[in-house]
């Protein structure tokens, strides 16, 4: 699948720490033909006791997990939208991408410089949302210019004149919150509306990545650090995800054997990169289906909503083309039944047309001809 999340920061704020800490836990090159087409660009396992659990059941000899794309976006600075520094290209990268990771420093240290004076991760934020702004209304701009001769060639076009005079009060409406530096507004216009235009940078969904101190990482002291509350308080605990990029690197460097060690004496109980990727894959709007036999267990990533006949098409064009039906039946049920003997007497086991929407952990088997 294409889709992927992008990681963008001001410089020294440990994006690249982090990046490098997700290129080093990318999976093998055999198991993905492309994971190294790009140094920017890192395609990294997403954590699935399921997959685990299900290759022990059908004795699979190899298993091969969902994955999520993290493109490496170039640091921002002020003015990019004018092209200053590589404004451009990482205003186009960012266009790209279908979630913003917004790496943001949480920490004190005075050999590590600052764009700043003084670190304020909320500053920081606005500072790279303000340039997505002036971006976006310098496009939402070129499009109404568009307007006066478009309406002339639709004269006599009833319908293609009504969507056009919708899309044009779409965007002054967007042009005015944009003008008045509104993020949220401009938000709430471009998800309440289901008139097309065209897409907006600052519209994107994003989450918060909180890059704390490795001292305030034991019992959880980064909960104490004002900078890391300000950025709760103003997107909520969800929306934050804190880390220490600088400790997430130094775990991915070690053997399997070493990791938990580390992972004690800091008192994590999970990898602050695994939860950046979890929770990457859950607001990319993905899920999860499997396949599963002996030579394989096999996670596939698929939005939310897709039927199974166009599951197939992501296994194989020809599941797709040829689709007659699916047998269908949840991993929670095999974990709680055991065997698929077993379902099949709980009539666990559907039958389903090509309609069906696949839902989280299904395991899918699609009967096909061509």
């Amino acid at each position: 699948m294409s889709i992927q999340a992008g990681l963008v920061g001001l410089p020294n704020v440990g994006k690249s720490t982090l990046f490098n800490a997700l290129t080093k836990s990318s999976i093998p090159a055999e198991n993905y033909p492309f994971c190294t087409i790009d140094p920017h660009v890192a395609i990294t396992e997403v954590p699935d006791t399921r997959l685990d659990a299900l290759q022990k059941i059908y004795g699979s000899a190899k298993k091969i997990p969902s994955t999520v794309k993290f493109v490496d976006i170039a640091g921002l600075v002020k003015g990019a939208a004018e092209g200053e520094g590589l404004g451009n290209k990482f205003l186009s990268h960012i266009r790209e991408v279908d979630l913003i990771l917004h790496v943001l420093r949480c920490f004190e240290d005075s050999n590590i410089t600052h764009t700043s004076p003084t670190i304020s991760p909320v500053d920081d934020y606005e500072t790279i949302v303000a340039e997505l702004m002036l971006k976006d209304l310098e496009s939402v701009e070129k499009r109404l210019a568009k307007f006066a001769q478009q309406e002339k060639m639709l004269q006599g076009k009833a319908a293609e004149l009504k969507e056009l005079y919708a899309e044009k009060e779409l965007l002054l409406n967007i042009q005015q919150a944009l003008e008045d530096a509104d993020e949220q507004k401009v938000r709430t216009i471009c998800t309440q509306t289901s008139v097309v235009t065209i897409p907006l940078l600052s519209s994107k969904n994003f989450l918060i990545i909180a890059n704390v101190a490795e001292d305030e990482l034991e019992d959880d002291g980064y909960k104490n650090n004002k900078h890391y509350q300000a950025l709760l308080k103003r997107f909520g605990a969800e929306r934050v995800i804190p880390i220490c990029a600088k400790i997430e690197y130094e775990l991915s460097q070690l053997a399997d054997d070493e990791i938990q060690e580390m992972m004690d004496m800091f008192g994590l109980k999970q990898k602050s990169l695994e939860s950046i990727i979890q929770k990457t894959f859950s607001n990319l709007g993905l899920i999860t289906f499997f396949t599963c036999g002996p030579k394989e267990a096999h996670a596939w990533p698929i939005i939310k909503g897709k039927t199974v006949r166009e599951a197939g098409g992501e296994i194989h064009s020809d599941l797709e083309r040829g689709f007659i039906c699916a047998e269908i039946f949840n991993c929670n049920d095999l974990f709680k039944y055991k065997t698929e003997a077993r379902l099949k007497e709980l009539g666990k086991i559907r039958r389903e047309g090509q309609d069906y929407l696949v839902q989280d952990g299904d395991l899918v088997l699609i009967r096909f001809n061509v």
